[in-house]
């Protein structure tokens, strides 16, 4: 990975107190006092998924921490096995390692958190529960719709997941949502030992997504049926009974397009298959476990109603479907869950996979938001 890192990018590892051993990258360390900006990265993916954003923001005078978060990559200490303490990643103990790691680093607060694809909602979450230690949230390509809140007919969410899923299930041919496959046991078995290899898979699961797929047409959706759901593409709504391998090798980009993809080299996504080979993809695949856990849900209805108060942003690809995925979402956090929501850049030529497919747009976003807050507070940038 080292030698795919530009230089001025350092990796260490850090003991952030709440059991882990984390793999960091950090950018803008060699000067004290900066403020720190922390990247919290989605699946499948690692701190090294930061890497064209790191400089630029700590040329602007941050501190940039990228962590491998709690059961990916090079971070020791989080259990990854299908059958093990689930609850080590939900999101209140995702908050906890990000708590844990920026005061090991010398900080009780950051300028800023920013989290993308599962990332987001737990920089949302960092926001929400946290709002002294993390000054400012921009949430990327998931759009946070906040905490569960309490029902007065008795339903909750897992019972509303459970509907989803059996009406998927009715649809011809039957269909399954990609979260409920990345929760099966198999799932990671799946990926790793695929017919086209790993490497191949990753290439045709990050191309598939990006905005050099023609296929990537987004738009919101009228509902959240099972019907509406089922005109997004198949890495989304899947075919049941296809893997995740299957349904992206139609997708496999050519030679040509591979030479061609300068946001994802093949050296690059080599150090992805290099790094999910030794250490497997079922560390990654807890927290969408985790997502339809009755245990997780109560956890979070502490902070029912609660609202982020914190400046916020949304950054995405505007050939992204994950801004539309979860219909009405996007206007939730619009209308209630954000009160200082200050942009939401839908980042032409982009899809999933944003801040690797247009880092310079990204960075610009980032720079503009926090300049900003320190224009509003009278701080220097």
């Amino acid at each position: 990975m080292l030698a795919q890192l530009p230089p001025g990018i350092r990796s260490r590892q850090v003991d952030n107190g709440n059991g882990l051993n984390v793999h960091i990258l950090e950018a803008g360390f060699e000067q004290p006092g900066r403020e720190c900006v922390l990247l919290l990265h989605g699946f499948p993916e690692l701190a090294f998924s930061w890497r064209k954003v790191m400089l630029p923001l700590a040329e602007a005078g941050y501190h940039v921490v990228a962590p491998d978060q709690r059961g990916y990559g090079m971070t020791e200490g989080g259990d990854a096995r299908y059958d093990g303490d689930i609850s080590q990643y939900h999101f209140l103990n995702l908050v906890r390692d990000a708590l844990g790691l920026v005061h090991v680093l010398g900080y009780d607060q950051v300028a800023a958190v920013v989290g993308h694809d599962i990332g987001s909602p737990v920089a949302g979450t960092c926001a929400l529960t946290r709002p002294d230690a993390f000054r400012s949230v921009a949430m990327m390509s998931a759009p946070y719709p906040g905490p569960p809140s309490y029902r007065v007919d008795g339903q909750n969410g897992t019972q509303a997941i459970a509907r989803l899923h059996a009406d998927l299930a009715a649809l011809e041919p039957p269909r399954l949502h990609y979260q409920r496959y990345f929760s099966q046991p198999d799932a990671n078995t799946h990926m790793l030992a695929c017919e086209q290899g790993l490497h191949d898979f990753l290439r045709a699961y990050f191309h598939m997504k990006s905005a050099d797929w023609a296929g990537n047409q987004p738009a919101p959706l009228p509902s959240a049926s099972a019907a509406d759901l089922a005109s997004m593409p198949t890495y989304y709504i899947m075919e049941q009974g296809k893997t995740m391998a299957e349904t992206v090798a139609v997708a496999m980009p050519s030679a040509a397009e591979v030479a061609a993809c300068g946001w994802l080299t093949e050296a690059e996504l080599a150090v992805y298959t290099g790094i999910f080979a030794d250490t497997g993809l079922q560390g990654g695949l807890q927290c969408y476990r985790s997502l339809g856990s009755a245990a997780a849900q109560a956890e979070m209805l502490l902070f029912a109603g609660r609202q982020i108060t914190v400046p916020s942003c949304f950054i995405s690809g505007a050939s992204d479907w994950g801004t539309w995925q979860s219909p009405g979402a996007l206007e939730l956090m619009q209308r209630r869950v954000c009160t200082d929501l200050r942009s939401v850049d839908l980042i032409a030529g982009a899809g999933h996979w944003v801040e690797q497919e247009q880092p310079a747009v990204v960075v610009e976003a980032l720079l503009g938001f926090l300049a900003r807050q320190a224009g509003a507070s009278g701080e220097k940038a």
